[in-house]
């Protein structure tokens, strides 16, 4: 398998925990996506939406980093990153797209570089976009996770999947633009939890090949 990201994407960032996760063996392709790589022609042949990640398996190409995932957990079952029964996939899909379709989509690269090339939006203005979005996103997760006796030490029981692989991701991007996240204990636990197994270190951005100090 070949997947194509980079190392500060969130979006792939999910991809390399699951892959972890399940031990899979991958070969890493960095797309530098602050110096347009994406929009290269040999990539945009790859991915017509010329994003990241996308994964190369064999003849089959996939993207979108969930669907990606799904289809991980789909080929490769074990470990498996979603529950056995309807309804606890319906709560971890529920979770994760809390976070990948409300929170993610308003604070990725292509949404602040608009606001500030062509909006014309200040650092400090733009900075604050950024941490309305994610610390009222972020709030609303931590509701859901402390109201429901599903959550255990991770987001959903004490084996973690699909939505700590989407959790993470963000509370590193969170922590990177100095938001306010004291206010989530128990998104404070299940991030600690994640962050003390070899998987979620060996995807975390500063483990990756393509990493920039």
């Amino acid at each position: 398998m070949q997947l194509y990201n980079y190392y500060r994407s969130s979006a792939s960032f999910r991809v390399r925990i699951a892959l972890a996760l399940k031990g899979l063996g991958y070969d890493y392709q960095p797309v530098h996506l602050v110096r347009n790589e994406q929009l290269s022609a040999d990539y945009s042949a790859l991915s017509a939406q010329r994003l990241v990640p996308l994964l190369v398996d064999g003849d089959a190409t996939v993207s979108q980093s969930l669907a990606i995932i799904e289809y991980l957990d789909e080929t490769h079952p074990q470990p498996p990153l979603l529950p056995a029964d309807a309804l606890g996939r319906a709560r971890v899909r529920s979770l994760a797209l809390d976070i990948a379709c409300e929170i993610h989509p308003l604070n990725n690269l292509r949404v602040l570089r608009y606001l500030v090339k062509d909006l014309g939006v200040n650092e400090d203005a733009k900075n604050g976009w950024y941490r309305h979005w994610v610390e009222g996103g972020l709030e609303a997760v931590e509701r859901r996770l402390a109201a429901d006796a599903a959550t255990g030490t991770f987001c959903h029981g004490d084996q973690p999947g699909l939505a700590d692989c989407v959790l993470v991701p963000q509370i590193f991007n969170a922590q990177r633009f100095d938001c306010q996240i004291d206010q989530l204990p128990t998104i404070t636990r299940i991030f600690q939890a994640c962050m003390a197994l070899p998987a979620f270190q060996a995807a975390e951005p500063s483990a990756c090949p393509d990493a920039e100090t």
